[in-house]
């Protein structure tokens, strides 16, 4: 293990291009699961100046959105974001939208649906899953961080704390480890867009002062720390207007700002029975209770699929040198506690409701705050229990 050494992972606001698109593609999700849990649907959205294009493929014998109620819906989620005005580069009431929707394929649904005890996986694919001690919420330090930022940075937006201060914004947090341990925030960057009337100076005293100071304690902070806000100069122009938005491209923002592996996958706009979404969820609820039951102070967990098949091809554990008990030994109470093909991750996660789109800005994981259900700890006694029998140190959860 590296003795010292920085570490930096990136968040992004909601107001975010890349964001905005990953909200409109579950909010599409949501729609359909709201009226037909059992939908499929894997919808893409691409979001530029003026436009919005929806795509993707979609199966419900209940739910159907047609053009006008997808456009109402996309305007909608694009509203409440922030971007009402054509001064801020994009305006929900005035872009075209344009549903590029489709039936979805009839051979990717007859080797998914098996009935509920044998459901298929959606695709092939390897996700990962990551939790460690260095924050109450199991999460690495770096990446809860930076979506700390950008959430104070859309409460002082709305809540006119700071009105001049537009949707689009991005963080980066640079934390100081020292023997796998994090000490110290050395450097934090605040990009965020803002009304052309502000002074450079005045923006950079009210970022530090309204956002940055009050998320980061004294305690964490460097003597020396670097405060880096808007460090291109001006940010006026920004969001959709400034650059083209995609879902899913911000996997790592998504997951854990890049301190374990990443399959690849992205998750907006996917519905449970795709594993990119619903085998990361249960491989973050798995690390979770593994590391809250004391087996380890860090766990990566990866799983891995073949289209069609409910059992995963390969399930691992690396516990990075700190476990209580042997991985081998591990694995077999994980798959005692965990049911991981998708039609138990589906019930014990309770997957089919439409609860996405708020999982599409500030990260997917580490929020327990809003309850969802892969941040619960509550497979601990049972791991312990099974693995009663071995050598586990006792650890608060």
């Amino acid at each position: 293990m590296r003795r010292s050494y920085l570490f930096t992972s990136e968040s992004v606001a909601e107001g975010h291009p890349d964001k905005v698109a990953d909200q409109v593609s579950d909010a599409v999700l949501d729609a359909y699961l709201a009226v037909d849990p059992q939908a499929k649907v894997a919808c893409e959205t691409l979001i530029t100046s003026g436009k919005v294009v929806v795509a993707g493929e979609v199966f419900s014998q209940r739910s159907h959105l047609d053009d006008a109620a997808l456009e109402a819906l996309v305007r909608t989620t694009i509203r409440e974001i922030g971007y009402t005005a054509e001064a801020l580069g994009f305006d929900a009431d005035t872009c075209t939208v344009h549903n590029l929707l489709h039936s979805q394929s009839a051979n990717i649904r007859d080797c998914v649906e098996q009935g509920d005890c044998a459901l298929g996986a959606g695709d092939q694919g390897l996700m990962f899953g990551f939790a460690t001690r260095e924050t109450p919420e199991l999460m690495p330090l770096p990446i809860q961080l930076a979506h700390q930022l950008v959430r104070r940075q859309t409460e002082v937006r709305r809540n006119g704390t700071l009105p001049w201060l537009g949707p689009d914004a991005k963080s980066q947090v640079t934390v100081r480890y020292e023997n796998g341990v994090p000490q110290k925030v050395v450097r934090v960057v605040l990009s965020t867009q803002h009304a052309p009337d502000q002074a450079n100076r005045t923006i950079r005293e009210a970022v530090i002062q309204e956002i940055i100071e009050p998320v980061l304690p004294a305690s964490l902070r460097d003597a020396a720390i670097d405060y880096l806000v808007n460090p291109s100069g001006r940010f006026e122009i920004g969001g959709p207007h400034a650059d083209t938005g995609l879902t899913g491209r911000k996997i790592i923002v998504d997951t854990y700002g890049g301190s374990c592996p990443h399959g690849g996958g992205a998750f907006s706009g996917k519905d449970p029975t795709k594993v990119d979404r619903s085998a990361a969820y249960a491989a973050r609820h798995l690390a979770k209770n593994v590391v809250a039951a004391g087996l380890a102070d860090r766990c990566t967990v990866q799983v891995a699929y073949a289209i069609g098949r409910a059992e995963p091809v390969s399930v691992a554990l690396d516990f990075h040198g700190t476990g209580r008990v042997e991985e081998e030994v591990a694995i077999g109470a994980v798959g005692r506690v965990f049911d991981l093909r998708p039609a138990g991750i589906i019930r014990s996660l309770d997957l089919r409701r439409p609860i996405y789109r708020r999982t599409a800005a500030f990260g997917h994981f580490g929020r327990e705050y809003d309850r969802f259900t892969w941040e619960e700890r509550d497979k601990v006694a049972e791991l312990q229990e099974v693995l009663a029998g071995q050598p586990i140190a006792a650890r608060a959860n």
